[in-house]
């Protein structure tokens, strides 16, 4: 299907005599027209095109600034002006592609100029016959990619019964998903995780197109879907709304212990404008969907330690969080206990800190110091108020190990 896009996207260069990009409406990158190896490419690119074709994804500011032209309600192409603030040195002709009204994605015209006179259409003028043959085009796309969502939105069902559902329900979903992927079903998987997901499009297929991504699906903290019914509904399931605790997707492995083709695809899910701010996990490899659920738990617990802890990068796996992979598994919310939780109020954040970073450091003050960069008296100040507000002697094994814990946890 991936080539039936550029066989479209260059019928549309040929049209207009001009280099045409497909992007989806989330901007990542489908398919783009090949430039004449004879133009000077300073003239028809710039740098918003450049990083779209290098990177596959526009960034969110991009998408900001281009859709404040109204592209995703436009019904007919659009003429986008030059900005060169914004790094839009070229002006460009969007074209909405479009099924039964629902926007899917865009072909975008760069204009060196000799595109200035091209009649839009709209009020009442036709337009220019070269631009309704681009746009008949534009809706053929428009058809294989509603195609290609119904197709991932299937498959994305059918991921989160397996990863959700009450044993019965799983086994059915298990057997379909199976049925679906014939192939690679049994073949080494892993399951990626992004949190939070923006759950406005919980349902919405997520990016399908990336590679060894064979489903994905966004899961409710209450493992649940929309309170309005949106998808197949099951008796064995909480349906009532929540937030998106995130979105998993699953990426088949190409050797049982390689788990770089689903790091890359949770880099290229972080750069999706629905994953704003958010964390990504990689669970343990796999053999098949039986373990599923499993996995699940490990990339969502990874993604929340990519979040809580800086070091781990914006991308964690699971075999390398260590004492996340045992404070994961504490209750949300809820799992300082009462002599911590005056500690973790905003009013004393700096105690917390400098209480975490202590223990860090093994209980070693000089090193503490130096890494909070404090004097030493400062430090012993501060964890004697610690010991006030918590009623915990940091001179003792156990009431480190639960203040250690407890401040941890809390970052989850």
């Amino acid at each position: 299907m991936r080539g039936d896009y550029q066989q479209l996207v260059d019928e549309i260069s040929a049209a207009l005599g001009a280099p045409a990009t497909l992007e989806d409406r989330d901007f990542a990158l489908i398919a783009f027209g090949a430039h004449d190896s004879d133009d000077d490419l300073d003239l028809v690119m710039d740098p918003v095109r450049t990083r779209s074709i290098l990177q596959r994804r526009s960034t969110a500011a991009v998408r900001a600034w281009f859709e404040a032209f109204g592209i995703s309600r436009a019904q007919t192409p659009l003429r986008i002006p030059p900005d060169p603030a914004a790094g839009v040195f070229r002006g460009r002709i969007c074209l909405p592609v479009r099924h039964r009204g629902v926007v899917h994605g865009y072909a975008w015209l760069l204009d060196d100029g000799h595109l200035a006179d091209l009649e839009l259409g709209g009020s009442g003028a036709p337009p220019d016959p070269r631009l309704a043959q681009a746009m008949e085009t534009a809706a053929r796309i428009g058809t294989l990619l509603a195609a290609e969502a119904r197709a991932g939105r299937e498959l994305g069902e059918l991921l989160r019964d397996v990863l959700t559902s009450a044993p019965a329900g799983r086994d059915a979903a298990r057997d379909a998903l199976r049925g679906a992927l014939p192939e690679s079903a049994e073949g080494p998987l892993a399951l990626v995780a992004i949190t939070p997901w923006d759950r406005e499009d919980l349902d919405a297929a997520p990016l399908p197109s990336l590679p060894g991504v064979l489903a994905a699906c966004a899961v409710t903290e209450s493992g649940g879907r929309r309170a309005d019914g949106a998808g197949r509904g099951s008796k064995d399931r909480d349906t009532e709304p929540g937030p998106a605790a995130g979105l998993a997707a699953l990426v088949r492995l190409r050797a049982p212990t390689a788990l770089d083709p689903a790091r890359a695809a949770a880099e290229q899910l972080l750069r999706s404008p629905r994953a704003h701010g958010s964390g990504a996990g990689v669970s343990d490899p796999r053999r098949g969907l039986a373990d599923a659920p499993a996995a699940w738990r490990e990339a969502l617990a990874a993604a929340r330690a990519a979040r809580a802890e800086a070091r781990f990068g914006p991308v964690a796996e699971w075999g390398g969080v260590g004492p996340y992979r045992v404070l994961a598994e504490l209750p949300a919310g809820g799992a300082a206990d009462r002599v911590v939780r005056p500690l973790l109020e905003r009013s004393h954040a700096e105690l917390a800190r400098t209480a975490e970073v202590f223990l860090d450091c093994a209980g070693q003050a000089g090193r503490t110091a130096a890494q909070l960069g404090i004097h030493r008296q400062t430090l012993y100040y501060r964890l004697s108020k610690v010991e006030q507000l918590t009623g915990l002697d940091l001179d003792e094994g156990e009431d480190r190990l639960l203040l250690h814990m407890s401040l941890k946890a809390a970052r989850l």
